[in-house]
């Protein structure tokens, strides 16, 4: 198990590389005049996104669960295409990407990247599904999974919603983040 917890630490220690980056964009968009809509549901996402980080660990440790290779690689795949995409949007959005719903006026949409597709308008929110469904059942922590799953599953409804609204203010294009 050890090697879980390993895991979950190393997720952990992205998380913290991705709050680092999201201060760094806030000060950027503030100075150009950024808005931030949706403070209100931002600390129920704090609270979910560590629990499911103390989740995965206890439910193993305390429901003595087995780990299932044929389960766990495919799943730590899974987990490892989502940190890739998480970054390549991180990336493609440069400073305007950030854990909070922070809104530069005037600045175009992005459409670069993984913005490209029109039919998929948050790809980083595929990540964040993927990364809650995967790492709990690298090592069959399912409670964890399902749970994250429901609890995000409503709280990605207010913050897709949220995020809709403030993004509407700007107008459409078709040129990538400035870097």
């Amino acid at each position: 198990m050890i090697w879980y917890v390993l895991l979950v630490a190393a997720v952990a220690g992205e998380r913290v590389a991705e709050l680092v980056v999201a201060r760094r964009n806030e000060r950027w968009s503030t100075a150009r005049g950024a808005t931030e809509t949706g403070q209100g549901h931002y600390p129920a996402m704090v609270v979910l996104h560590t629990g499911l980080l103390v989740a995965c660990p206890a439910e193993v440790w305390l429901a003595d669960r087995p780990f299932v290779p044929a389960l766990a690689w495919p799943m730590l795949a899974v987990l490892v295409g989502a940190q890739a995409l998480r970054w390549w949007c991180i990336s493609t959005l440069g400073p305007r990407w950030n854990t909070r719903v922070i809104v530069v006026p005037g600045l175009p949409l992005v459409t670069g990247g993984p913005y490209r597709w029109r039919w998929l308008r948050h790809p980083n929110y595929v990540a964040v599904v993927a990364e809650g469904v995967a790492l709990p059942l690298v090592h069959t922590a399912w409670v964890t999974a399902a749970a994250f799953t429901v609890l995000n599953a409503a709280l990605l409804t207010v913050r897709i919603r949220c995020e809709n609204r403030a993004l509407a203010t700007t107008v459409t294009s078709t040129t990538p983040a400035p870097a």
